[in-house]
């Protein structure tokens, strides 16, 4: 499901977990279990991949309508673990984007420090709007940290998923490189955040950049994350959720 590999102190952690890395209960679980734990252990840096042509493709929707209501109330609150998970770790992370990034993917791609994309045919964005769900607290707040207010407002009511070069126009990547390339330069990068500046002076200095924005979600979080959870809730028993994953296999069988 995640495999782990800690290479002269960096230690890469690649999500593997069915053809496209989908985030279910058990990976959002894993993910913050791995990510929690490499905070305290004796790593500098760290680089989160994916396996196969995907980084995640985001939410498995297909459990989450297969599960119902029982299922959203464990599953949210997992979900947004991981995005914290991977935000809050005093270390830094690079994404090693390799393939899909989308939705929930796109947002833990947003959680690191540093995001390089593999040119190629993956793409990168959040379509959650147009699913029908509105974003937890924490994945709104990380999208508007890494893109500012106005990128945030634009690639969130556009929900458009951005080819390489356009998700670098538009800020969702700080680079690109090629496929063969993409971990080499992620070490890179983690190489140069670890080794140039102190670990602590990082951790303090990562801690004061997010000061602000956790502060907002753990505001929107008691304000509104019973409302999130309801209308997670709703769409995945009144039939949207599965007219999206309809119209967009449709999508890919047309000509």
């Amino acid at each position: 499901m995640i495999e782990v590999d800690v290479v002269n102190g960096v230690g890469y952690v690649r999500l593997a977990h069915g053809k496209v890395n989908a985030l279910d209960l058990e990976l959002c679980q894993a993910i913050e279990e791995t990510m929690r734990r490499l905070d305290i252990e004796d790593v500098r840096a760290v680089v989160l991949t994916g396996a196969g042509r995907a980084f995640s493709a985001g939410v498995d929707l297909h459990r989450i309508v297969a599960g119902g209501t029982g299922y959203v109330a464990e599953y949210l609150p997992a979900l947004v673990g991981a995005f914290r998970a991977v935000f809050d770790l005093g270390k830094p992370v690079v994404a090693a984007v390799n393939g899909h990034a989308i939705a929930g993917g796109c947002v833990l791609a947003a959680a690191c420090d540093h995001r390089i994309m593999a040119t190629g045919n993956g793409t990168i964005g959040v379509p959650e709007l147009y699913v029908g769900v509105p974003f937890p607290a924490a994945a709104l707040e990380i999208m508007r940290f890494a893109l500012g207010p106005a990128g945030a407002r634009r690639a969130i009511l556009n929900g458009t998923n951005h080819p390489p070069a356009e998700a670098l126009s538009h800020g969702l990547v700080d680079e690109l490189a090629a496929p063969a390339d993409l971990l080499d330069r992620a070490r890179s990068v983690a190489d140069r955040l670890s080794t140039a500046i102190p670990a602590d002076t990082f951790r303090h200095t990562k801690k004061q950049w997010h000061a602000e924005v956790t502060g907002r979600i753990d505001a929107l979080a008691d304000a509104s994350e019973t409302t999130t959870l309801d209308l997670w809730k709703t769409r995945a028993t009144d039939g949207r959720i599965q007219s999206f994953m309809d119209r967009t296999v449709r999508a890919r069988q047309d000509p």
